[in-house]
C-alpha cells in the first residue's frame, strides 16, 4: 500500500499538470485585441515580473541561512536528527512555493488582454471561458506542484518526518513573504490610484491619466494571483503534513497502526485533485449568461464528487486504528474530511454574507456612507468584528466532531478535506484578479463600454467567489494550525497546556500578542507605500502640462509607480517576515521552553484566527459597499456617499488582502517551525 499511494497521488499531480500545460496553450491561442491593449497587458507583465524577481532575490537569502542552519545541527547534534537532509527537503517546499506563484502569474499577465478581447467577441461566455482557464493554471499548478514535490521527498527520505516536515517549513516561508510583499504592493498602488484618481481628481477608476493604475494593475497578480497561490499552496501542504506528521507519531508509539493513516491524506488530495479537474472542466463547458452560478455549481461539483471519491476509497481500504489508547472505526477519517468540507464551505458562505452587497450588511455599510467617511470605516469594523460569530461557532464544532471521530489525526484531516478541492477554490480565486485586470484593460484602450460591464460583472463575481475562498484559508489555517500544534506537543512531549503553569501563561501572553504587533507592522507598511505613491500621483499632475486634462499624446510615467511599489513592499515585508521566524526559536530557547512555546503557539492562534476573520471580512465589506454604490445606489458615481466609500475602501483593502491573509500564513508558520524544530528545542 505504501508505495501504491505514492504512486496514484504522484500520478494525479501530473495529470494536473498535464492539464495545466492545456489551458495554457488554449489561453495563449485567444487573441489578444488590439495593439494598444498589447502594450498594456505587456506593461503589466514587465511589472509583476520584475517585481517577483526582486521578491525573490530578497527571499532567497532567508532561505540560504535557514538551510544552513539545519544543515548545521545535523553535524553538531547528530542525534536530533536535523541535517542536511531537512534542508533539501526545506529548499523542495520553497522552490516549489516560487514555482506555482511564478507560473500562475506568468499566465495571468497574459490572460487580462485576451479575457477583454474575447468579452468584446463573444461576450460574456467567452469572456469567463478564458478568465477561468487562466485562473485554473494557478489553481492546478498549486497542488500539482505541491503533491508532486512532496510526493518525491516522502519517497526520496522513506516518510521521515523529521524531513519531510521541513517541505512545509519553506513552503510556509515563502508563502508569508509573497502574501506580505504582494499585498503590500498591490494596495499600496490601490491607495494611491484611488484617492487621488477617484477622489481628488474626480476621474474614474482604471483611468489612462492615472499613473498608478498600471502598478495597481501589476498589484493585482503579484498579490492577488502569485502571493494567492504561495498562500495556499502552503495551506494545502500544511494540512496534508499535519496529517502525515500525527500520523508518524502514531506510528511510533503504537506499532499495530496501520498503513491506512499514513495513506490516507495522500489519497484525500489525489482524489481532489481529479475533483477540482473535473470542476473546472465543467466551468469551461456549460458557463452561460451566470458567470456567479456556473463558478458556484463548479465548485459544488468538486465538493461532492471529493466527498464521495473519500468515503469510496475508505469503504474499500478503511482501516480501524488507535490514538493515545482510543480506538477509531474505519470510517473515522472520511467522517473528519467530511466535517472540514461542510465547515469550509459555511465559513466561506458567512463570508459572503457579510461581504457581498446581495445582503443587509453591505447594503446597510452603504447606506450609513451617506454620513460621511467615519462612518464608512467604522461601519465596516462593526461589520467584520460581528462576522467572526457564525464561523467560530463552526470551527469549534468542527474540530470537536472531528476530534470525536478520528482525534487529533481528525483534526489535521478536516485541514485536509477543506483543502482537498484547493485546485479548483483558487481557480475560482484567481480568476477574479484576471477579470478586474480585463476591465483594467477595457478602460485604458477605450474599448466600447459594453466590454467594461462585461468585465466589471465577473469581477463582482470574483469578488464573492474571493469571500468564499478566504474563508475556506481562513478555516483551514485554524485546522493546520490546530495539527501541527497536536504533532509538536507529541513530538516535544509537552502532555498538556494549563494555565496553572506560568511558563505557558506567559508563552500564551506573547503569542496572543504577536498577530496584532505582526499586523501593526504591515499597515505601517502599506501607508508607507501608498504616502509616497499618493505624493508622486500628485507630482505627475502637477508637473506635466496636461496630464490631468488627458491632452492626446500626454502619458504618465507608470515605472515610476511600479517603482515605488515595489521598494515599498520589498522594505516593508523584511521585519514582520524575519520576526515570525525568530519568535519560535527565541521562546523555544528561552527559559519558557517547550511548554511556553506551546501556550505561545495557542495564543497566536486563538487571537490570529479572530483578527483574520474580522480584517478580511471588514475589508470585504468595504470594498463592495462601495461597489453597491457605483451601481447607482445612494447617488452612483461621484456622489458624497461615493467619495467617503472610496475611502473606506481604502482602509478596507490593506485589511483583506494585506494583513487578514498574512495572519493566516503567521500562525501556520510558527507552527512548523516549532514542529521542525521540536527535536532542537527539546535537546
Amino acid at each position: 500500500m505504501l508505495d501504491m499511494f505514492l504512486k496514484v497521488s504522484g500520478a494525479a499531480a501530473i495529470a494536473a499538470l498535464l492539464f495545466v500545460v492545456y489551458l495554457i496553450r488554449y489561453v495563449l491561442s485567444k487573441p489578444q485585441g488590439t495593439e494598444r491593449m498589447a502594450f498594456l497587458s505587456k506593461s503589466v507583465q514587465q511589472g509583476a515580473a520584475a517585481f517577483l524577481k526582486q521578491e525573490y532575490t530578497w527571499v532567497s537569502g532567508f532561505v540560504i541561512v535557514i538551510a544552513a542552519f539545519l544543515a548545521a545541527v545535523g553535524v553538531v547534534k547528530p542525534e536530533l536528527r536535523l541535517n542536511w537532509m531537512t534542508s533539501v527537503s526545506f529548499i523542495a517546499g520553497a522552490v516549489a512555493s516560487a514555482c506555482a506563484g511564478i507560473i500562475g502569474m506568468w499566465i495571468a499577465t497574459r490572460s487580462n488582454a485576451r479575457t477583454a478581447a474575447a468579452a468584446e467577441s463573444g461576450g460574456v461566455k467567452a469572456a469567463l471561458d478564458v478568465a477561468i482557464s487562466g485562473g485554473a493554471v494557478m489553481g492546478l499548478t498549486v497542488v500539482g506542484v505541491a503533491l508532486l514535490g512532496l510526493v518525491i521527498v516522502y519517497k526520496i527520505f522513506n516518510g521521515d518526518p523529521t524531513i519531510v516536515n521541513g517541505y512545509a517549513m519553506g513552503a510556509s516561508l515563502l508563502a508569508l513573504f509573497g502574501r506580505s510583499g504582494g499585498g503590500i504592493f498591490t494596495k499600496g498602488a490601490d491607495m494611491g490610484a484611488d484617492l487621488v484618481g477617484k477622489v481628488e481628481a474626480g476621474i474614474p477608476e482604471d483611468d489612462p491619466r492615472n499613473p498608478a493604475v498600471i502598478a495597481d494593475n501589476v498589484g493585482d497578480n503579484v498579490g492577488d494571483v502569485a502571493g494567492l497561490g504561495a498562500d495556499l499552496l502552503e495551506s494545502y501542504v500544511e494540512s496534508i503534513i499535519a496529517a502525515l506528521a500525527v500520523g508518524a507519531i502514531m506510528f511510533t508509539a503504537n506499532p499495530g497502526t496501520t498503513v491506512f493513516v499514513k495513506s490516507f491524506p495522500f489519497f484525500v488530495a489525489a482524489i481532489g485533485i481529479i475533483a477540482s479537474i473535473i470542476g473546472v472542466m465543467y466551468v469551461k463547458k456549460f458557463a452561460q449568461s451566470n458567470p456567479q452560478s456556473a463558478l458556484m455549481n463548479g465548485t459544488y461539483i468538486s465538493a461532492i464528487l471529493c466527498m464521495l471519491g473519500v468515503f469510496g476509497y475508505s469503504f474499500l481500504r478503511g482501516e480501524g486504528f488507535s490514538l493515545e489508547g482510543v480506538q477509531y472505526a474505519w470510517y473515522g477519517p472520511a467522517v473528519a474530511c467530511f466535517v472540514g468540507i461542510v465547515a469550509g464551505m459555511a465559513v466561506g458562505f458567512a463570508s459572503e454574507y457579510f461581504t457581498s452587497g446581495k445582503y443587509n450588511p453591505v447594503k446597510k455599510l452603504a447606506e450609513g456612507c451617506q454620513t460621511g467617511p467615519a462612518i464608512a470605516v467604522t461601519g465596516g469594523t462593526a461589520v467584520g468584528m460581528q462576522s467572526t460569530l457564525g464561523p467560530v461557532i463552526v470551527l469549534a464544532i468542527a474540530v470537536v466532531v472531528a476530534a470525536h471521530f478520528a482525534g487529533v489525526y481528525g483534526v489535521a484531516i478536516a485541514a485536509l478535506g477543506m483543502l482537498a478541492t484547493t485546485g479548483m477554490v483558487v481557480a475560482v480565486d484567481a480568476y477574479g484578479p484576471i477579470a478586474d485586470n480585463a476591465g483594467g484593460i477595457a478602460e485604458m484602450a477605450h474599448m466600447d463600454p459594453g466590454v467594461r460591464k462585461i468585465t466589471d460583472n465577473l469581477d463582482a463575481v470574483g469578488n464573492t467567489t474571493a469571500a468564499i475562498g478566504k474563508g475556506f484559508a481562513i478555516g483551514s489555517a485554524a485546522f493546520a494550525a490546530i495539527g501541527l500544534l497536536s504533532a509538536f506537543m507529541l513530538a516535544a512531549n509537552v502532555t498538556e497546556v494549563s494555565i496553572s503553569n506560568p511558563m505557558i501563561l506567559a508563552g500564551l501572553l506573547i503569542g496572543a500578542m504577536m498577530p496584532f504587533f505582526f499586523s501593526s507592522m504591515l499597515f505601517g507598511a502599506v501607508g508607507k507605500c501608498a504616502d509616497t505613491m499618493i505624493q508622486e500621483v500628485r507630482r505627475q499632475f502637477r508637473e506635466i502640462p496636461g496630464l490631468k486634462e488627458g491632452k492626446e499624446g500626454v502619458i504618465p510615467d507608470s515605472t515610476k509607480c511600479v517603482s515605488i511599489a515595489t521598494k515599498g513592499a520589498i522594505k516593508g515585508m523584511l521585519l514582520p517576515g524575519g520576526l515570525a521566524i525568530l519568535f519560535p526559536v527565541i521562546i523555544g530557547f528561552s527559559p519558557l521552553g517547550t511548554a511556553g512555546l506551546a501556550g505561545m503557539l495557542v495564543g497566536a492562534i486563538a487571537t490570529g484566527v479572530m483578527l483574520g476573520i474580522q480584517t478580511a471580512n471588514s475589508g470585504g465589506a468595504m470594498d463592495n459597499a462601495k461597489k453597491y454604490i457605483e451601481e447607482g445606489h445612494f447617488g452612483g458615481k461621484g456622489s458624497e456617499a461615493h467619495k467617503a466609500a472610496v475611502v473606506g475602501d481604502t482602509v478596507g483593502d490593506p485589511l483583506k488582502d494585506t494583513v487578514g491573509p498574512s495572519i493566516n500564513i503567521l500562525i501556520k508558520l510558527m507552527c512548523v517551525i516549532s514542529l521542525v524544530l521540536a527535536p532542537l528545542f527539546a535537546g
